[in-house]
């Protein structure tokens, strides 16, 4: 289904509801730029550490796209988990892993809160940036000890760059880019109001030095299209 959620007045903060949920795919798809590749690029990496019970947890799985891709890849049988806060985004999700006949846990979950297990890899997909900056510090922490030795921690975020002109000229880059996926300048501000102090992102050495806090020894960038980066750190 296309995503048209903002081209009528907004009368609530974003949050992801029925509405959204039901054009979630097509919304990430046109809103966020490669995010296809992305994923693909996020999946192949994990396969190269894939291993027969390697334990894959993707935190804000919304309607499990992601882990059905990797499901449909894996040479292995891996135990593959998802985590929301979202009902409305856990129903299609159990929907879709049923069609597929595809064996993924889904769970609803504050991830804050959640008691996690010993997990082998766990994936971030525009997810943290939805978190409060001093809950998102304390949460990247719990990751890391929820990580086996060697385990990866692998984020995507969108961020803010410090020199204000280069950041401003990014985010208009990006508009553009909207405009061309078919979004009416409408839609775009509307979004825009939606998201504001919702979605609070962190500078590239900000979250950096956020899993270096955490007690990552290694941590890279593995993709960036202008305010749009996926990391990779390992434990």
């Amino acid at each position: 289904m296309k995503d048209k959620v903002f081209n009528t007045p907004i009368e609530k903060k974003f949050e992801f509801d029925e509405a959204v949920a039901s054009v979630f795919d097509d919304m990430l798809s046109r809103s966020v730029p490669f995010y296809d590749e992305v994923r693909k690029l996020v999946i192949a990496l994990i396969l190269t550490e894939q291993e027969e019970g390697k334990k894959v947890l993707d935190l804000g799985s919304s309607t499990a796209k992601f882990l059905l891709d990797l499901h449909s890849k894996m040479d292995v049988k891996m135990q593959l988990k998802g985590l929301d806060n979202s009902q409305a985004m856990l129903d299609r999700a159990d929907q879709k892993c049923q069609a597929f006949g595809a064996e993924i846990d889904l769970e609803l979950a504050d991830m804050l809160s959640y008691d996690y297990t010993k997990e082998d890899i766990i994936v971030a997909n525009y997810t943290l940036q939805f978190i409060r900056p001093m809950q998102r510090v304390e949460l990247v922490k719990k990751l890391y000890h929820a990580l086996s030795d060697d385990g990866l921690f692998i984020f995507s975020e969108k961020v803010v760059f410090t020199d204000k002109k280069l950041d401003k000229d990014l985010i208009d880059i990006y508009y553009a880019y909207k405009k061309e996926q078919g979004y009416s300048e409408y839609e775009i501000a509307q979004k825009r109001e939606a998201l504001e102090n919702v979605l609070i992102p962190f500078t590239i050495e900000e979250n950096i030095q956020m899993c270096k806090e955490a007690g990552f020894k290694n941590i890279d960038t593995i993709f960036q299209w202008s305010n749009f980066v996926t990391f990779v750190s390992r434990k």
